[in-house]
């Protein structure tokens, strides 16, 4: 009997990886209906996270109201598994973009505060090892929001308390520790794919700041802040996080996740494969099936069917990618998958195909021709 290991990422707009599984497992079985499928939700650290754990490893979710960019309550959701000892956090469900509208996007006042309280709760639970996604946010503020919730002070140079969002970072004069229980038991690993320093023309503020609302001078303040963050973090506990790459991510939030509490910062498909056990997953199969919503010279940078690629060599097993468009390249021609398929033929107008039900048809399509040609 043939085993083959379904883990496709989500189709964004089209598909969850839940329902790509789904439906290639749907169209492969018309082909060899006795075929061993195992499905994989799986994500590089971002939009699903939390679903590819909870799903793949039996968690449950325990959701919660907190603080979002601005302050108002927000409902949010995280995953705990193994037996309630890990909890698996999306910043951007507290701190995220999409938490905002266009006109209320600004981060000299937005906060990660929110995410620092997902986190608070699941120490009060049990939690002491902690799987972070930190993409999407809609911040500047180093983390700083997310460690005040976590006890720590950031005081300026009158001793007085700061609190707020990026505007505090330039005058941070010292760091108070915290004395959150747990808190310094605490295993923290974070999922991290942009390589951005704190500051500078490739740091935080400079380059994804404006996306997020600031224009020119408040990008110079905001960098100036974390020039000053830094060094304060440096006279703090001599944390140097000036050059680490990703420090810059979620707008500084690496580099407070790293100083302050210890964080390791690793790629995000890498680290959600290890963490699932990957590994032993696809362990004696035949074929794994990857792919994403759009195939390009980026897949192979460290997104999810690269790593899902890296996994199944390791073992000597074939991969195939299917995608919602592929965009040939050289990247793609020497990536070592067995084959890339479009799941769409023909022309088509992309939102045509990226309506779900379309999306779903293409996608059982696809897999009952890669049963046909490939088993």
């Amino acid at each position: 009997m043939k085993k083959i290991t379904i883990a496709i990422d989500s189709f964004k707009g089209s598909l969850s990886s839940r329902e790509a599984a789904d439906h290639f497992e749907r169209g492969f079985r018309q082909v060899a209906p006795a075929c061993c499928v195992r499905k994989v939700v799986i994500a590089d650290g971002g939009e699903g996270t939390v679903d590819a754990f909870v799903d793949t490893l039996n968690g449950e979710y325990i959701r919660l109201t907190v603080s979002d960019p601005l302050g108002r309550p927000v409902t949010a959701r995280y995953g705990i598994i193994d037996n309630g000892s890990t909890a698996i956090i999306e910043m951007a469900a507290a701190s995220g973009l999409t938490l905002l509208s266009a006109e209320e996007r600004n981060p000299w006042l937005t906060s990660t505060y929110g995410t620092g309280e997902i986190i608070a709760d699941a120490l009060g639970r049990g939690c002491r090892k902690f799987l972070v996604g930190i993409g999407g946010s809609a911040t500047n503020d180093g983390g700083t929001g997310m460690l005040r919730a976590l006890g720590f002070k950031f005081l300026d140079a009158t001793g007085r308390e700061l609190i707020g969002g990026g505007e505090i970072l330039e005058k941070i004069a010292t760091i108070e520790p915290s004395t959150m229980e747990g808190l310094h038991e605490a295993e923290f690993i974070v999922a991290c794919d942009v390589t951005n320093t704190l500051y500078g023309e490739l740091g935080a503020a400079h380059v994804f700041a404006p996306q997020k609302g600031a224009d020119a001078a408040m990008v110079e303040r905001l960098d100036r802040g974390l020039r000053n963050y830094a060094a304060r973090i440096s006279a703090f506990n001599g944390s140097e996080v000036a050059s680490l790459e990703g420090a810059g991510a979620a707008g500084g939030l690496g580099a407070g996740l790293y100083a302050l509490l210890g964080a390791r910062l690793e790629r995000g498909i890498e680290m959600i494969l290890q963490a699932m056990h990957f590994d032993e997953i696809i362990e004696g199969c035949d074929l794994v099936i990857t792919g994403e919503g759009r195939i390009d010279q980026q897949t192979v940078m460290g997104k999810a069917p690269s790593g899902v690629l890296n996994a199944a060599r390791r073992q000597n097993i074939p991969v195939i990618a299917v995608g919602g468009t592929v965009a040939w390249c050289d990247e793609l021609r020497e990536s070592g998958f067995a084959a890339i398929v479009p799941i769409v033929e023909g022309s088509m107008l992309l939102e045509e195909a990226m309506r779900p039900d379309v999306a779903a048809a293409n996608m059982e399509r696809t897999a009952a021709r890669i049963a046909r040609q490939y088993l």
